[in-house]
């Protein structure tokens, strides 16, 4: 095969390794950092490393090796924490070089918000280029939520749940985004408060 089939190969075995884990006995969605990772299918996440392995015989350097080197990083984290979010920001930057698109640039604020906190992700999305091209993505809306409730601004984060709410392709993200929204309206009651920042992940690298 040529490196960039190995790549792709790479990239569809670390996918499809998480399908265990990506939703709940019920149905619900659940989120690619809230997973439990002990259902991960270690047999093709080995399968994948050795794909993404073989796809670096070459010179050439495609987005499906980036982001099978991005779901690498997830794969190999035992733990959420555990998680190399600098090297996946600066996978990112190199996808951004490659193919740049609003939805890249959104992951990447998402994995800068977990290295340095919410409002490094907030500057990061305010500064995405073409944002409006996410005007009708409900993860754009979601990553919002997530960063503003992660501040402790509920109530902003609730509109912003609304919003990926109206905006929701599918029964599965719908119920999703209600979820988030109950949790805000927790939070409300509850007062001022932190909370992790790992649901809408799930939408973006699942």
């Amino acid at each position: 095969m040529m490196p960039a089939t190995y790549a792709l190969a790479a990239l569809m075995c670390l996918d499809a390794a998480r399908l265990p884990a990506r939703v709940d006995a019920a149905g619900n969605l659940i989120s690619l950092l809230d997973q439990d990772r002990s259902q991960w299918d270690q047999m093709l996440i080995g399968e994948g490393l050795n794909f993404l392995e073989l796809s670096a015989t070459g010179i050439e350097l495609t987005q499906y090796h980036v982001e099978a080197a991005i779901a690498s990083v997830h794969a190999c984290a035992p733990r959420t924490e555990d998680t190399d979010w600098e090297t996946i920001i600066s996978l990112y930057d190199t996808l951004m070089a490659l193919r740049p698109s609003p939805i890249v640039a959104l992951n990447r604020a998402i994995a800068a918000a977990r290295k340095a906190g919410p409002e490094r992700g907030l500057e990061e999305i305010r500064s995405i280029a073409d944002c409006e091209r996410l005007a009708a993505y409900p993860f754009y809306s979601a990553a919002l939520g997530e960063l503003e409730l992660r501040r402790g601004r509920h109530e902003a984060a609730r509109r912003h749940f609304g919003a990926a709410l109206a905006l929701a392709r599918n029964p599965m993200e719908r119920h999703f985004f209600d979820r988030r929204i109950v949790r805000a309206n927790r939070a409300i009651c509850r007062g001022p408060t932190t909370t992790s920042f790992g649901a809408v992940y799930s939408g973006l690298r699942s």
